[in-house]
């Protein structure tokens, strides 16, 4: 993703806002040092994709919680 500095992004607004709007998302920063970045309204919010994302792909037994209990006490617990 490319990077404008502030100044350059006040200068070319107008052109810089139609781009992102048509999905080339960009970062706006100020002496190198990224500070927002300028995406369209429609991308997807990353925070709402997160959840469910591996739906359907993975399954957790039953036994999650307790699977290989005993084995974990043991190599706690033993002396060796």
């Amino acid at each position: 993703m490319r990077s404008i500095n502030i100044h350059e992004a006040k200068t070319h607004l107008s052109r810089l806002v139609e781009e992102a709007a048509r999905g080339e998302a960009f970062v706006i920063a100020k002496a190198g040092k990224p500070l927002v970045k300028v995406v369209p309204l429609n991308a997807e919010d990353p925070v709402q994709k997160r959840f469910g994302f591996l739906e359907g792909e993975i399954s957790v037994p039953d036994d999650f919680d307790t699977m290989d209990q005993d084995e974990i006490i043991r190599l706690f617990e033993d002396e060796d």
